[in-house]
Order: structure tokens, then sequence, then C-alpha cells
């Protein structure tokens, strides 16, 4: 008999939770973290095939949220560290990933309209990531 997918196990960003250099971020509502490979193409004898060669790596992302204090104008391009946590209570457990030597491409100083809330949304990179609580599936 097929195993289906139990729904409650499914993550939700109910529950995620933002931390700069150990201070919640409860303004923050949205987090975007990637990795990209640089590969090599090598050609090499005895196959057809184009084989890859692992690179350089680029962390990139975002974060963003509602603007409430000027810290991150007052932080200007300072490196920091940030630990997201994915947690939701129905979900087999929770995970908590290090973002290392994070550093903002732009610091932006005025963004609002009256009448609106004001959000706040820092592109930033990385240099390293530590895979700190894992989900295991139990």
């Amino acid at each position: 008999m097929a195993q289906f997918l139990d729904p409650g196990r499914v993550m939700m960003g109910t529950f995620g939770q933002i931390f700069i250099e150990g201070v919640w971020q409860s303004n923050l509502n949205h987090l975007e973290a990637s990795v990209e490979a640089e590969k090599k193409e090598l050609n090499l004898v005895g196959t057809d095939y184009t084989v890859y060669k692992l690179g350089r790596k680029k962390g990139t992302g975002t974060m963003s949220g509602y603007k409430i204090t000027s810290d991150m104008i007052a932080r200007g391009f300072q490196k920091f560290s940030i630990i997201h946590k994915l947690d939701d209570p129905e979900a087999y457990g929770f995970e908590r990933i290090q973002l290392n030597n994070c550093m903002v491409d732009k610091i932006v100083l005025a963004n609002w309209t009256a009448g609106e809330e004001v959000t706040e949304e820092t592109p930033f990179t990385f240099e390293s990531y530590e895979l700190l609580d894992p989900i295991v599936a139990s």
C-alpha cells in the first residue's frame, strides 16, 4: 500500500524566526537565502558528455518585514550573522541554519507612503552557512 504525505508535516512559515547577532527580529516576516554553485565545464576523453567540476559558491538572500527601528541603517555595511529558525508544531521538528558573514547589498534610507505601513526589504550576501538543527522524519 502506498504511503501518503501527512499534510500536518508540511512546514508553514507562521512560526519562523530570524535572529540577527542573536537578537530576535520579530518585525521581519520573510527570509530567503540560497547558495548558487559555479560549475566548471570539463571536456574529458572517453565520454561524449560534458562533465562538471564544482567551482566557487555564492550565498545571496533577502529579508523583509515592517520598519520598526533604524538598526539596519545604523549597522551600515558591517558584517553580521543570521540564524533562521523554521518551526511548525505539527511538523517533524524544526530547522535552524546560521548564515555567516552577511553583508547588506544596499541600505534603504527612505521608502514610505502616507497612510501605509512602512516595510523594508534588505538584500544581502553571505559567505558560508551551517545547518545547526536539521529536520529529520521520524
